[in-house]
C-alpha cells in the first residue's frame, strides 16, 4: 500500500510541542471569510433532522448536548470536515495511518452562558457511567481520544473561548469511574472559585480523585481562535472555558471532531447511549474511517458517503 502524502503532517519539531503540551494549534482549516460564508449556509441545512442519526429520539429529549452528536453522519458538510487534510493529516501524525472518527458534537455558548468547567476525558464515561472508547491492553499507558475543536465563529476570552492546563494530559485526577448526578436546574447558576462554571448539569468533581484537588488556573492558556482555526489536543488534557459576558457579544460556536485509533473498541457492548438527560440509541450509528484501513473489525463503521448506511462490527 502506497503512503499517501500528508502535507499538513505534523513536523519533528510540533510533534515534540504536541507531546509536551498535550496541544497543538490554533492552525487554519478554512479562511475566516470563508468559515463565516459556510457556517450561514450549513446552519439552515442542519435544521433538516430528517436524515439526522440520532433523529427524533434526540429532539424530544429536549437536551441540546446529546442532540447535537454526530451530525457529520448526516451533513455532507460535516463528512467532508471530519476527513480535511488540514485536520486529519496532523491527527495521523500522532495516532498513525489507521485512524477513526468516532464522534462529533457541537459546542454552543450563547449570551450569558456560564463556562465549561475544569475536565479531562479518557475513556469517556464520565456523564453515562459505561466506557465508550477502550485502548487495548498493549496500549493500556495510552488513552483518551484527539479532539479537534474547530472555531464555526470567533472565539474570544470575553465570549467563551476554550482554556488549557499545558501538559496536565499525562495524569487523570478524576475517576471515570464514579457517577456524576445531573442537575439541569443548575445549569446557568453555579459558580466555582468566583467563576461561573458548570458541565451542562453536572458538578465535574463529582469524580476528583482527591476531593481537595484545584487546578492550578495560573498556567492556564486562553485559546483565542478565528472563525476556520481549529486547535487539537488530548482530551485527557485539563481544559475548559471562559462564561460568555453577554451584552452584544456574538455567540460562540465550536465543533469537535474526535479521533482514535482503529485499533481501540468503540461503544463496547453499548446500544444506547444515556447522558445529559437524554438517551439515544447506537442503531443507525458508525464510525467513519478518515484515513488507513482497518485491519481489527470489532467497530461499526459507516461510508459517509451513504448518509447513515452502517456496517456492522465483523
Amino acid at each position: 500500500m502506497t503512503t499517501p502524502e500528508r502535507l499538513h503532517a505534523l513536523s519533528a519539531e510540533q510533534l515534540h510541542t504536541f507531546r509536551e503540551q498535550g496541544y497543538f494549534g490554533p492552525f487554519q482549516v478554512y479562511e475566516p471569510d470563508e468559515m463565516t460564508r459556510l457556517w450561514k449556509r450549513e446552519r439552515l441545512a442542519l435544521m433538516d433532522r430528517s436524515m439526522a442519526v440520532y433523529g427524533d429520539e434526540a429532539a424530544s429529549s429536549g437536551n441540546t448536548n446529546i442532540s447535537n452528536y454526530d451530525r457529520h453522519l448526516d451533513s455532507p458538510f460535516l463528512a467532508d470536515h471530519v476527513c480535511r487534510p488540514q485536520i486529519v493529516d496532523r491527527v495521523t501524525s500522532v495516532l498513525g495511518l489507521d485512524t477513526l472518527c468516532w464522534r462529533t458534537e457541537f459546542f454552543p455558548k450563547y449570551p450569558g452562558d456560564e463556562g465549561t468547567d475544569w475536565h479531562q476525558a479518557d475513556t469517556f464515561a464520565n456523564a453515562s457511567g459505561t466506557p465508550q472508547i477502550v485502548w487495548p491492553e498493549e496500549l493500556k499507558e495510552f488513552g483518551g481520544t484527539i479532539t479537534v475543536w474547530t472555531a464555526f465563529t470567533e472565539a474570544t476570552v470575553e465570549n467563551g473561548c476554550l482554556q488549557f492546563i499545558p501538559g496536565t494530559h499525562e495524569r487523570m485526577n478524576y475517576d471515570e469511574t464514579r457517577r456524576m448526578h445531573y442537575r439541569p436546574d443548575g445549569i446557568n447558576h453555579t459558580v466555582k472559585d468566583g467563576v461561573r462554571r458548570g458541565f451542562f448539569g453536572y458538578d465535574y468533581r463529582d469524580l476528583q480523585k482527591d476531593p481537595d484537588f484545584v487546578p492550578d488556573e495560573s498556567r492556564a492558556e486562553s485559546m483565542v481562535m478565528r472563525p476556520g482555526q481549529a486547535i487539537m489536543f488530548w482530551s485527557t488534557l485539563m481544559h475548559a472555558s471562559h462564561p460568555h459576558q453577554g451584552g452584544d457579544l456574538p455567540m460562540r460556536l465550536g465543533f469537535a471532531s474526535r479521533y482514535v485509533p482503529t485499533s481501540v473498541r468503540v461503544y463496547p457492548g453499548t446500544e444506547a447511549i444515556e447522558e445529559y438527560g437524554g438517551r439515544v440509541t447506537l442503531d443507525r450509528y458508525g464510525a467513519v474511517l478518515v484515513s488507513g484501513e482497518d485491519r481489527y473489525g470489532h467497530n461499526t463503521l459507516t461510508d459517509r458517503t451513504t448518509r447513515g448506511h452502517v456496517f456492522p462490527r465483523g
